[in-house]
């Protein structure tokens, strides 16, 4: 792969280029991005909160991770019966059906605050969240052409972000509200419950928009039950390129990225607030990565993007994880998550383009498994090294870990040629 040389473009042209894309997005898609935007908000709440919730109902770091495997485990073994049940029933009854089990798992945190309850609702969430990881790539991919299809997959993941940064700030204040509201200490459990309840009811709501999403009927052969060890056999090699480097990101992420807000009150002593603005910006950074990485994937191709960006994350990360002076750490957390993050999507751009359609379902799952493997053994390795020696272990092995993807993304696909199966093909 040659990189693309271009003369360089005005901003207001790259502007207006930049919207002529999200234009050109389809119906289905808009009313994507609709849920996205609510959904991205409650996660921005849920995530900040539920970490300092557990704490406050008194269960201990190593509990905290268990919970979070929990999720990503139960994702991860879900992936593929997803993958099939999402062609069986559509794209459509997929996304509505696993916004109903996201809702459903959140209202039930807040209200039920046993271990037990706990550990169940975090099933309930792995398997919402495996349902929508195998569900998105194909929907997106069938609902774009060539033209808009890398800025729908950024775009759809920017907003994500960016509404999650608004989620964070607002999510950082809402224990504090639901504390004054009902006479408690705002990091009690009552007041973590109480807004995580609040955004439970947001969750709902977002079920809404996908209601009205048009839904094509399904081929005969993309509902084949034995479709994932048929697209194993024929594209071995295709599916290992494609799926290690990924695993061995997604077990890096899992050492530190669920605890990073309390590494930030452990570590550099920050109250809620002040974690929550953090976090706010940090989304919103990862919201601009995103968002700029198409016209930046046409000037220097997918890979190179993929391979450019996470490589200079990871002297930012060394800081993050080892500086003692707050304001580095957190400037280098929002350099570190604008770069790391923002290939995120062109990967799955570019892993969709070469796939057969038949196959894409397959792939989506066999990728989702990739990314919960490591945030579901991870979490619970990192949980325990945090109680008994700190958070340098988990980031030493982070770095170690993402300084190998790298460079099997430049590999595989930079240096190397990637198989042929498919020639891209626009949407219907």
């Amino acid at each position: 792969m040659n990189i693309q040389t271009s003369k360089p473009r005005k901003p207001l042209s790259i502007f207006g280029e930049y919207l002529s894309h999200i234009r050109a997005f389809k119906p289905n898609a808009r009313l994507y991005l609709l849920n996205v935007i609510i959904t991205g908000a409650v996660m921005g709440v849920f995530r900040l909160i539920f970490n300092f919730y557990a704490l406050s109902l008194g269960f201990d770091e190593s509990v905290l991770g268990n919970l979070i495997t929990t999720s990503s485990f139960v994702a991860l073994i879900a992936a593929l019966p997803m993958g099939y049940l999402a062609d069986t029933i559509g794209r459509k009854n997929s996304l509505v059906l696993s916004s109903a089990l996201l809702a459903t798992a959140i209202l039930a945190m807040a209200v039920w605050q046993t271990e037990t309850s706990l550990y169940a609702m975090n099933v309930v969430s792995g398997l919402a969240q495996s349902l929508a990881g195998v569900t998105m790539s194909p929907f997106l991919m069938e609902n774009s052409d060539e033209k808009e299809r890398t800025y729908l997959f950024s775009f759809g993941q920017g907003l994500t972000m960016t509404m999650a940064s608004i989620g964070n700030w607002i999510g950082g204040y809402l224990p504090t509200w639901m504390g004054n509201a009902g006479n408690f200490p705002a990091t009690s459990s009552h007041a973590y419950g109480n807004s995580i309840l609040v955004a439970g009811v947001f969750a709902v709501a977002a079920i809404l928009p996908l209601m009205f999403i048009s839904s094509p009927k399904i081929s005969r052969g993309q509902r084949a039950v034995f479709a994932p060890f048929e697209f194993a056999s024929k594209h071995p090699g295709m599916l290992v390129k494609f799926i290690l480097p990924m695993l061995l990101t997604s077990l890096g992420a899992g050492l530190i990225m669920p605890f990073m807000n309390v590494f930030f009150r452990v570590v550099h002593h920050q109250p809620d607030p002040v974690i929550g603005a953090l976090f706010a910006w940090g989304s919103l950074a990862m919201g601009i990565g995103l968002l700029a990485a198409p016209p930046l994937a046409e000037r220097t191709g997918k890979i190179q993007l993929v391979v450019i960006s996470q490589a200079l994350s990871i002297p930012f990360l060394i800081l993050l994880g080892f500086s003692p002076i707050f304001w580095v750490g957190a400037a280098t957390y929002y350099i570190r998550l604008a770069l790391m993050n923002m290939s995120s999507p062109v990967y799955q751009a570019f892993v969709m383009e070469h796939v057969e359609p038949s196959g894409r379902a397959t792939v989506a799952s066999l990728t989702s498994m990739a990314w919960n493997f490591g945030w579901a053994f991870s979490p619970t390795i990192s949980g325990w090294l945090q109680v008994k020696y700190g958070f340098g272990p988990s980031f030493i092995g982070t770095i170690v870990l993402y300084t190998i993807s790298v460079f099997m993304y430049w590999t595989f696909f930079w240096r190397g040629k990637v198989e042929a199966v498919q020639a891209p093909v626009a949407a219907d």
